[in-house]
């Protein structure tokens, strides 16, 4: 009985081993998959924290980038506000701006003498002045929220010769007939209040109110008469020119030995008295009149058209001048059925009359002597195109060329008042000999 027993408990041995083993082995599959699991989430853990911390990093760079293109947008507005030869130096950069060499050489300095507000412009005790106003269109626009009202007063002066031969010649020497010979000379001022205000960094307007007044002198003898005496006929008028307004957009952000590009748009109103509007010394028409001198008899304060006016002004600033200079064209528009005033309140009717366009353009460059003075010189030029009456050229009318050498100065007295002076002088017969203005802009 005993043997049969342990025969059956042998019989079950290999059962029982076979037993233990697939247990055993599945145990140890179960122990390896959990093993493996639990590795992959300590993986899973670790990649989830080091994309935190590339996110946080993103994150800081953000922040730095928007800090640093602060910053940038800080030390264009200096090189802006600068930007007229103030005679300072500009701005270091910031350091992530600078080269390898230059930043370790500024890391080896003092920290007293590295240390700077983040994000702030170094503290001055005051403003440099600004480069000399010579043209029409200052080169920088109104600080945001500011306002400039600038009172202007402009004297000129012009001298024309005029020489008419009315006969035949037998030899070069020899006239048979009558010569005229006229000289015109007139004199006018121009006082201006301008007002400007700054919107935005980028954006400003301007506003124009003239007051003319003009004199003219014209001296000559009496044509188809025998008399050797001179005849001096004068004429004056004064009153309100013409209003004008212009927009001014800066088109881009420059910088040190960077272009700055500021465009504008300028509307000229015909507020002022025109030459239609003035009486004309002419009994019934002046074409073919011999019984008056077919000159106004008062002066006109404005050009009679309107017009407008688009250009772009530029200005580069290189140490330690400024280059500075501007293109425009200006169109006049077209009057219809216009018709001039004459003695005894007759009219003469002149059909449709458009004034010439004008293609414009100037240069200029800026110097500051200290830190109250500067000075500036420029050239400018204005090519007019022909006057048409009823779409034809008027008899007489030719192109025009303009041309003007001018210099200015500027001193500042304060933060907020300057005083600018500007001398032009004519460099073609149908440019005024001289002229000179005198502005005063104060900063409100």
């Amino acid at each position: 009985m005993q043997r049969k027993t342990s025969k059956h408990h042998a019989s079950l041995i290999p059962l029982v081993c076979a037993t233990l083993s697939f247990c055993y082995g599945a145990n140890a599959q179960q122990a390896t998959g959990t093993w493996d699991a639990s590795r992959l989430a300590v993986l899973q853990q670790q990649i989830n924290e080091q994309s935190q911390k590339l996110e946080d990093m993103r994150q800081a760079i953000g922040v730095q980038e928007e800090s640093l293109s602060r910053l940038q947008r800080a030390l264009d507005d200096e090189v802006l506000a600068s930007a007229r030869a103030r005679g300072i130096q500009p701005a270091p950069p910031h350091p992530m701006l600078q080269s390898a060499p230059a930043y370790a050489q500024a890391q080896s300095r003092p920290v007293e003498e590295t240390r700077q507000p983040v994000g702030q412009a170094p503290e001055t005790d005051d403003r440099p002045p600004e480069v000399a106003q010579i043209f029409d269109q200052p080169g920088v626009l109104t600080p945001p929220g500011k306002f400039v009202l600038e009172p202007s007063l402009q004297y000129g002066y012009s001298s024309n010769d005029r020489v008419a031969l009315v006969g035949y010649t037998i030899i070069p020497a020899l006239l048979i007939g009558l010569i005229d010979v006229r000289q015109v000379k007139t004199t006018s001022a121009t006082a201006t209040l301008t007002g400007r205000y700054g919107l935005n960094n980028r954006f400003e307007l301007e506003a124009k109110i003239p007051y003319v007044y003009v004199n003219g002198d014209t001296v000559s003898r009496e044509i188809f008469t025998g008399t050797a005496v001179d005849n001096v006929f004068n004429s004056h008028g004064d009153g309100l020119g013409d209003v004008e307004v212009t927009a001014r957009y800066q088109i881009n952000r420059g910088g040190p030995d960077k272009p700055f590009y500021v465009a504008w748009l300028r509307y000229k109103s015909r507020t002022g008295k025109d030459l239609f509007e003035v009486v004309t010394d002419c009994i019934t028409r002046c074409v073919g009149n011999t019984t008056g001198t077919g000159l106004p008899l008062d002066l006109p304060t404005g050009s009679g058209f309107e017009a407008i006016q688009p250009g772009v002004t530029w200005l580069f600033p290189s140490d330690p001048v400024v280059f500075f200079g501007s293109l425009s064209y200006l169109h006049n528009f077209k009057r219809n059925n216009v018709s001039r005033t004459l003695v005894d309140g007759q009219r003469e009717l002149l059909g449709d009359v458009e004034a010439g366009d004008i293609i414009g353009f100037n240069l200029g460059m800026g110097l500051a002597l200290n830190e109250k003075a500067a000075i500036s010189i420029g050239y400018d030029q204005n090519l007019v195109a022909k006057t048409k009456q009823n779409g034809e050229a008027v008899a007489g009318s030719v192109n025009v060329t303009l041309a003007t050498l001018l210099l200015g100065g500027t001193y500042r007295f304060n933060e907020k008042a300057s005083l600018n002076v500007a001398l032009g002088a004519g460099l073609t017969r149908d440019t005024p000999d001289v002229s000179v203005t005198v502005r005063v802009p104060v900063t409100f």
